[in-house]
């Protein structure tokens, strides 16, 4: 994904990231190196905190 970009479920399911259809819940693990706009149903703590610190944006669906 490139700074700025939107991710959604729907485009997580069409990278493969995601294989399950219904709600999506982001986790923290990893690292996070761009800005991203995220849209999901549910964030753990972790993972706020890194898209907030990457300066993202966490949208709750």
């Amino acid at each position: 994904f490139n700074d700025g970009e939107l991710v959604t479920p729907e485009i997580l399911r069409k990278a493969g990231l995601v294989r399950r259809k219904g709600k999506i819940k982001i986790l923290g693990k990893g690292n996070l190196a761009r800005s991203l706009r995220v849209r999901a149903h549910f964030f753990s703590k972790e993972a706020q905190d890194k898209i907030k610190e990457a300066r993202g944006v966490v949208e709750v669906i």
